[in-house]
């Protein structure tokens, strides 16, 4: 149960960003970015008030939250500032480089960051063959990167700053996952006093992603590393209901994703969950490769460092999931 819940979020954080490539057509990617956060606070209140408030085990949301301690609810908030700061970076990335891109390397050096980190404070799972799978998926990052500067060389591009900011995004995607998880208790049936339960996190999370929006959203709107600058009044004017709607949207796949992988890493532990979740670099490029055509121009003779990177995403994710149980 634990693994079809991280499937689930794997499909739900490679797919949101689809969400960002339809409404970037019409109006600026910062103005997307305001409804996408608002989506994320929407589905976890939702999840809160419902599936966190209700059964006969653990304690409901606003008990739960009503007996949080200061250091709990802290270590949640810093997970969704360094979230969202990470996030933006990436959306940055998206708009420079596309999706096929910044996922495999931006999330990809997440997905190798986060397991480190999350196994050193809750070692579960074989190290061999958890790190064994981090391992390819390192090398199926490369193997991107590569066919990126093949693109971008044919075209006579610098191919700087796209590939810089996936990795900037990807080395701060690598920490934020450790704090909401050392927020929460360990057993969530019968939760430890003072810490969270998964529901609670999740909304103090996304409490983090909206409040350092001001600050993060605001200078990328007025100072943008890409694109053209923006402005507040331009959210109000430009936007439709419609541009407004898929912003939600996006928002609302990939808290849907975070949900299901916080409850499921009480199961398949905090490392596996995360490294497994992160998984989602596959579908996004996917999507980028065969959808939006982000590698078309790809010489021909390099078609196989596509193949080969889905191949060895496959099979590193496949060793994440098997190292829980060798």
């Amino acid at each position: 149960m634990a693994v079809a819940f991280c499937v689930i979020t794997m499909l739900c954080w490679g797919s949101w960003a689809n969400t960002q490539k339809l409404s970037s057509q019409k109006w600026p990617f910062q103005l997307f970015y305001w409804d996408y956060t608002l989506g994320i606070m929407f589905v976890t209140l939702i999840l809160a008030f419902t599936m966190g408030s209700t059964g006969e085990a653990g304690r409901g949301f606003l008990v739960d939250f009503g007996q949080a301690a200061p250091s709990a609810l802290g270590k949640a908030l810093l997970g969704g500032i360094i979230f969202n700061f990470a996030n933006l970076l990436l959306v940055i990335a998206i708009d420079l480089a596309g999706m096929a891109v910044a996922f495999p390397i931006g999330i990809g050096i997440a997905l190798v960051l986060g397991v480190i980190t999350n196994y050193m404070d809750a070692p579960q799972g074989d190290p061999m063959i958890l790190f064994s799978g981090v391992a390819l998926v390192a090398i199926a990052i490369i193997l991107d990167a590569l066919a990126y500067k093949a693109i971008l060389k044919g075209a006579q591009k610098t191919p700087g700053k796209g590939i810089i900011i996936s990795l900037l995004a990807g080395v701060a995607m690598g920490f934020f996952y450790k704090y909401v998880a050392q927020s929460m208790a360990t057993d969530f049936v019968d939760p430890e006093a003072g810490k969270l339960t998964p529901y609670t996190a999740l909304v103090v999370f996304s409490i983090g992603i909206f409040i350092s929006n001001f600050l993060f959203n605001t200078i990328n709107m007025y100072r943008p590393l890409s694109g053209t600058p923006t402005t507040f009044k331009e959210y109000f004017s430009l936007g439709s209901p419609k541009l407004h709607a898929i912003g939600l949207l996006g928002g609302i796949i990939w808290g849907i994703g975070m949900s299901f992988n916080i409850i499921a890493s009480e199961k398949a532990g905090p490392a596996i969950a995360y490294g497994l979740g992160q998984g989602a670099t596959m579908v996004a490029a996917f999507w980028g490769v065969f959808i939006w055509k982000e590698f078309k121009d790809l010489p021909k003779s390099k078609n196989w460092w596509i193949v080969l990177m889905f191949i060895l995403f496959i099979l590193g994710i496949g060793l994440i999931i098997y190292s829980r149980n060798a």
